[in-house]
Formats: C-alpha cells, structure tokens, sequence
C-alpha cells in the first residue's frame, strides 16, 4: 500500500510500482486483445488476397499450358475453344461432385 511520502523514504518506488502494476493490468486486458485482434485480420486479408492471387494465376497458366499442348496437334483457334470446352467440362465435373457431397447421404 502506498504510504505518507514524509515518512517513507522509499515512497516514489512504491507509487511507481502501485502505477506500473496497474498499466500492465490495463494494458494486459485491453490493448493486446486488440492488437491481436486486428494482427488477425490483417494476416488474414493478405492470405485470403495472396490465395486468390495464386488460383487465379494457376488456372491462367493451365488454360495456356493446355492451349500450348493442344497447338501440338490442332491449329490455335481449334486448340483454343477444345481447351476452353475440356477446362469447363472439368470445372462442371467438379461442381456436380460437390453439389451431391453438400447434403450428407441418408442411409436408414
């Protein structure tokens, strides 16, 4: 507890303490939880926007790597709507799979 400063000579280090502690303890309760909270969003919104990046770049580089490996064999406007007719028969493929996994299948 703090004591009269006339008659305790270490009165300054016991009010400092006293105000320390209860910084920390403020500051323990409040400003990390924030800071963390918004570290979190931060990190978050450049890993969602960084994830996007990349799955857009990847499906850019295998429409040209299929346009590319059709050319071998077909000329460019064939191997263009073949490429683009196989990448939406996957994407179609995939999305059909999903639709059925997204009820869970009753089985009595």
């Amino acid at each position: 507890m703090i004591s009269n400063p006339f008659t305790d000579p270490k009165w300054a280090k016991k009010t400092v303490a006293a105000i320390d502690t209860w910084v920390d303890f403020v500051s323990e309760k409040t400003t990390r939880p924030i800071a963390n909270l918004v570290r979190l969003v931060v990190f978050g919104l450049i890993a969602i926007v960084a994830a996007i990046t990349m799955v857009v770049l990847a499906l850019i580089g295998v429409s040209r790597g299929l346009n590319d490996l059709l050319d071998i064999w077909l000329t460019r406007d064939d191997s263009v709507w073949i490429s683009y007719f196989i990448l939406s028969f996957i994407f179609v493929a995939i999305g059909a799979w999903l639709m059925r996994k997204r009820y869970p299948s009753k089985q009595d």
